[in-house]
């Protein structure tokens, strides 16, 4: 009989553009004990691509916050090869291999151009006439205005079972549309480089909102085309305010300084492990105790509202 050798390995991946809230805690605290309750490794990967909205300041904070609450990790963190804004050569050849297959070309239109082209309010149009610029005429539109770039999707549905959401399929080209891998102002945008980092951080599962579960299939999609190794996937419940609405950094929901005023770690762990079905009343327990007991089969699958007292 032949046993696995293979080291589970997760993965933190805060973008430093404010506080922790209590719902990034709640997907952070789901993904280490996942990867802890399998005697896994941990890394911490700073996606700070935004210039304008991420600030170091908050990276040093988000983990004097972890490590408050008991999450740690075995690689990253404060070492600068590991944060998004020091690995653009890596971005850069993963965009040469993927221009190479003739699958990118340059998009001059703006957002607001895009959505008016789309079938529906807020969604955006598969097709983009920039798509059919000859060589020549990209090349005079660049003159004039600095392009952003997107990758060609097929006609074609991709399908894959997430770890607690079960079968997901988005059809690309209807669903989808080509989309941007690097903006107009030169950064990377997000599909692209979390494929090609977690494919070099070797991460085996990714565990994080469900939010994002529309992102994997052209997540997929690339890493399919880059031949990287793909992780497994595990898209969490969101928290949700009493009026329906996600939490978010940009109101200040619940945020970690709030949260360290009103809980010890061990209460804030437990409220959360409550939330996430592995106790049934939120008693204080460490993050390190509550990995021993990990079930990931108790993890609610819809989203979990939050009473109106605990946002007082």
């Amino acid at each position: 009989m032949e046993f696995s050798t293979v080291t589970v390995k997760g993965r933190f991946a805060p973008s430093p553009s404010g506080r922790m809230h209590l719902g990034n805690l709640f997907s952070f605290l789901l993904a280490w004990l996942s990867a802890r309750s399998q005697d896994g490794k941990m890394v911490l990967r700073v996606e700070d691509l935004d210039p304008v909205r991420c600030q170091p300041s908050y990276a040093w904070q988000l983990m004097e916050d972890l490590e408050w609450l008991g999450l740690d990790w075995d690689e990253g963190g404060e070492s600068p090869s590991t944060w998004q804004s020091n690995r653009g050569g890596l971005y850069a050849a993963a965009f040469e291999k993927l221009s190479a297959m003739g699958l990118t070309y340059p998009c001059f239109c703006s957002r607001i151009q895009r959505l008016n082209e789309a079938p529906h309010v807020h969604e955006v149009s598969p097709s983009c006439p920039c798509a059919a610029l000859t060589t020549a005429e990209a090349v005079e539109r660049i003159k004039e205005k600095a392009p952003s770039y997107r990758v060609r999707v097929p006609r074609k549905t991709i399908s894959f079972s997430d770890g607690l959401q079960g079968k997901y399929s988005q059809d690309l080209w209807t669903e989808c549309g080509d989309f941007p891998i690097k903006r107009a102002d030169g950064a990377w945008a997000y599909q692209l480089a979390v494929v090609v980092d977690d494919a070099a951080m070797g991460v085996t599962e990714v565990v994080r909102g469900r939010d994002l579960l529309s992102s994997t299939p052209r997540q997929l999609f690339l890493y399919e085309a880059l031949g990287l190794e793909v992780p497994v996937f595990y898209h969490v419940p969101l928290l949700l305010a009493p009026d329906g609405r996600r939490l978010a950094k940009r109101d200040a929901d619940l945020d970690m300084g709030a949260l360290r005023r009103r809980y010890s770690p061990e209460a804030l762990v437990g409220l959360l492990a409550q939330m996430a079905g592995q106790q049934e009343t939120p008693e204080p327990v460490s993050a390190a105790q509550l990995a021993r007991r990990f079930d990931r089969a108790k993890v609610p699958h819809e989203d979990i509202p939050v009473t109106a007292d605990l946002m007082k």
